[in-house]
């Protein structure tokens, strides 16, 4: 398992439905050492702070891996790293393995996984796709978040090494699942928000689901 690329970005200005939005979304690979923060990486923006960022989702990884299929599905060949809008580009590390809580070790940063990316209209502008995001979610191919323990330094090329949670393994993909296809399933949800690792912003909602849910039984 290693990290394949680094990647950052400015904030962008694109018309969507006819008005300017700002996005941090078209992230491009850097060389050399990058400073990871509490909050994010170095030279990275985003522009809404309520949805991106902060302390569970101060990092995004997406794993090359999905590149091919992308490629494949949707009959193109002009991606790079950072095309999902990724500060980690990883290799060896997919949905259906990582679970919440999993701890990355990889150049001299520690990083906890918190919650699985939910994808809104600014991915459909990044990849010139006005339904990806849809088709995105339903794949499951999502990527991860990470909440940063340990401040430091990561590099393309690093190793990557994963410290298993001591929780409840509840791999990325079945998170994806419970919240999005089978959010009428209380001892799913119940079983999500067993584990302490998850970020806040999911908590919260899966809660507002359970509730839901059990009121309708």
């Amino acid at each position: 398992m290693k990290l394949r690329s680094v990647n950052v970005s400015g904030l962008t200005q694109v018309v969507h439905q006819g008005e300017l939005v700002q996005t941090g979304i078209f992230k491009r690979p850097v060389a050399g050492p990058v400073t990871v923060g509490t909050v994010q990486i170095a030279g990275d923006r985003q522009a809404d702070l309520v949805n991106h960022g902060g302390e569970d989702k101060a990092v995004y990884g997406y794993p090359w891996e999905h590149y091919a299929h992308w490629s494949g599905e949707l009959g193109r060949d002009d991606f790079e790293p950072g095309q999902f809008g990724e500060n980690l580009t990883t290799e060896g590390i997919l949905e259906s393995e990582l679970s919440i809580g999993d701890r990355l070790r990889v150049g001299t940063v520690l990083l906890e996984v918190s919650q699985p990316r939910v994808p809104c209209f600014k991915l459909n502008l990044r990849m010139k796709h006005p339904g990806f995001s849809k088709i995105f979610l339903k794949s499951g191919r999502v990527g991860f978040y990470f909440r940063v323990l340990e401040a430091g330094e990561v590099e393309a090329g690093d190793v990557i090494k994963i410290e298993a949670t001591g929780h409840e393994r509840i791999t990325i993909m079945e998170a994806v699942h419970t919240r999005f296809f089978d959010n009428r399933n209380v001892q799913a949800i119940r079983r999500l928000l067993s584990n302490p690792a998850l970020a806040a912003v999911w908590r919260h909602d899966l809660e507002a689901l359970a509730a839901r849910a059990e009121s309708s039984l």
